[in-house]
């Protein structure tokens, strides 16, 4: 079975940095394509980054632009996400997802999810 098991959320400080990682099992790695979602307490699930499969183009959130990077290690089938700059607003729980044979990452075509890990930014 396939499992994606996020890890690395916590409690930070507004300014601060965190590294999200994701392992994956159960599934070809590098024929996924790999992403970020976030849910805030009263906030729908959003898309915040991918990167794509075969080529690793990559994709982000204009409200995580510049402060946020994905990246994957196939080696390791993980991947990450670095956050630096972290703002109150980035509070959420932050959800893994792959997508076989995608360059569009969406929250309907996931075909599977993570079972999230919190983010705590404080002022």
């Amino acid at each position: 079975q396939v499992q994606l098991v996020e890890s690395g959320g916590g409690l930070v400080q507004a300014g601060g940095s965190l590294r999200l990682s994701c392992a994956a099992s159960g599934l070809t790695f590098s024929r996924y394509s790999m992403g970020w979602f976030r849910q805030g307490p009263e906030n729908e699930r959003e898309f915040v980054a991918a990167i794509f499969w075969g080529v690793s183009s990559t994709s982000y959130a204009d409200s995580v632009k510049g402060r946020f990077t994905i990246s994957k290690d196939n080696a390791k089938n993980t991947v990450y996400l670095q956050m630096n700059s972290l703002i109150p607003e980035d509070t959420a729980v932050y959800y893994c997802a792959a997508d076989k044979f995608t360059y569009a990452l969406t929250s309907a075509g996931v075909d599977y999810w993570g079972k999230g890990t919190l983010v705590t930014v404080s002022s």
